[in-house]
This record gives C-alpha cells, structure tokens and sequence, in this order.
C-alpha cells in the first residue's frame, strides 16, 4: 500500500513533463503543416536532375 504514495506522485510528474512537452510542440509550431511530408513522398522535387529526366521518361512510357 505504501508504493501507492510513489506512484501516484510519478503518475503526476510524468503527466505533467508530457503536457509541457505537447504545449512546446504548440507553441514552437511544430504542428502548422502536417500535410508536407505525406505528400512529399509523391513528388519527384528532391531527385537530381539526370534522375529526374529518367523518371519523367518512364512516366512518359507508361502513359
């Protein structure tokens, strides 16, 4: 019964840490564009060039 008076503390603590966290996270903007990185995996912007003529090439034979 006596680690009931531990664990509730710790209980309370650990809430605590993860509502500053989550309101950090809020504040530094860390939530303002959750639809870039899904859709990034779509695009070819990232590739190098002579990769992306590669890929526009295949595009261009499936089509």
């Amino acid at each position: 019964m006596s680690i009931i008076y531990v664990l509730i503390p710790l209980a309370i603590l650990i809430v605590a840490i993860a509502i500053g966290i989550f309101f950090w996270a809020v504040r530094s903007n860390q939530f303002e564009d959750l639809d870039r990185q899904g859709y990034s995996i779509l695009f070819d912007d990232d590739l190098p060039p002579e990769e992306k003529k590669l890929a526009d090439e295949r595009k261009k034979m499936n089509d």
